[in-house]
């Protein structure tokens, strides 16, 4: 039996699962599942575990990101709720290796973009539209004048921002926040705590919502890599440097959690620790293998100790963060 447990975004009228799937892992060629047959039974087996938000974005393997959806789903895509990205101009520009596209977040550009999401996901309204990691300077009144324009006009239901790439935008964040963008997507994890918790504290007051990704920390969590693990060049996980790798291999080895918390699985602790941040709404796994996507969904409705949470987050002020490298524009 699907037992899944379902949160709020601020401005949509239905929960979502906390855990959701990131369609980045099956629609790019930077790292993930490449074989179509395996991304169609990856989804499928998703939805059957009672996952029923899907996070895509329309840079995602030039379109394909949203295409996917719509080609495995079809008219059952309207059961569940769809968030897509806006703000890479992938139309006129081609990528140079993983340097990021330009960004454009001008009306007729994201007028244009949208109907081109619309077209490829075969909807009528997206549930949650993206700014897709804007720049502070990015960030200007009418660009949340416009999102509140389509939510008007029926083409969005709600909206938001993600923050990246990699981790760090602090000023972008705040920026956001203060200006009623609420529902916010964040990478957080056991290792990697901040800026998330400075972005919690701030969103507490305004009642933002948060969406997580790689809360594996690129498989430190969840049994796939250690201290010796490297990527190649081609891997987005590749910009990991190895001073990092051995120190936050060194928390989880410390911490010791599936000694500690029995039942679960290190991956399924990773899930459920930011899960106890009650302000997270979803938590996006990289999901490769359908047996993952098993495990993972078992997380919900998990609960850590306090004990447990408060010795996480103790460990990784005194021996994580200092060494974290926040990016800004």
């Amino acid at each position: 039996m699907v037992s899944m447990e379902y949160r709020e975004f601020v401005g949509l009228d239905r929960k979502v699962s906390v855990i959701g799937f990131g369609v980045w892992t099956v629609a790019s060629d930077w790292w993930g599942v490449k074989d179509d047959e395996l991304r169609k039974r990856l989804l499928i087996r998703a939805a059957d575990e009672g996952i029923n938000f899907f996070d895509t974005a329309d840079v995602y393997g030039d379109g394909y990101g949203e295409e996917i959806l719509k080609k495995v789903f079809g008219k059952r895509l309207q059961d569940f709720v769809i968030a897509t990205k806006v703000g890479y101009n992938f139309y006129d520009y081609k990528r140079d290796g993983h340097r990021e596209h330009p960004q454009d977040f001008s009306e007729n550009y994201v007028r244009k973009a949208l109907e081109n999401s619309l077209r490829r996901l075969g909807v009528e309204t997206i549930d949650l539209y993206q700014l897709h990691n804007p720049k502070l300077h990015h960030i200007k009144d009418e660009v949340i004048e416009l999102l509140e324009k389509l939510k008007e006009e029926g083409k969005i239901r709600a909206y938001g921002g993600a923050l990246g790439p990699d981790i760090g935008w602090v000023k972008e964040g705040k920026t956001l926040i203060e200006k009623g963008v609420l529902n916010i997507q964040i990478i957080y994890s056991i290792l990697e705590q901040e800026p998330a918790n400075t972005f919690f504290e701030i969103g507490r007051e305004k009642g933002a919502k948060f969406i997580v990704r790689v809360p594996h920390a690129s498989g430190l969590l969840d049994g796939t890599a250690d201290a010796n693990t490297t990527f190649s060049p081609g891997d987005h996980r590749s910009f990991r440097k190895k001073d990092w790798m051995e120190r936050a291999w060194s928390v989880v080895k410390n911490l010791n959690l599936t000694e500690k918390v029995k039942g679960m699985t290190i991956g399924q602790i990773a899930i459920a620790f930011c899960l106890s941040e009650p302000s997270v709404t979803t938590v996006l796994p990289n999901f490769t293998k359908e047996e993952e996507i098993t495990e993972w969904t078992k997380a919900a409705g998990k609960k850590l100790s306090d004990d447990i949470i408060k010795e996480a987050k103790k460990i990784y002020y005194e021996r994580l963060h200092q060494y974290v490298v926040m990016r800004e524009s």
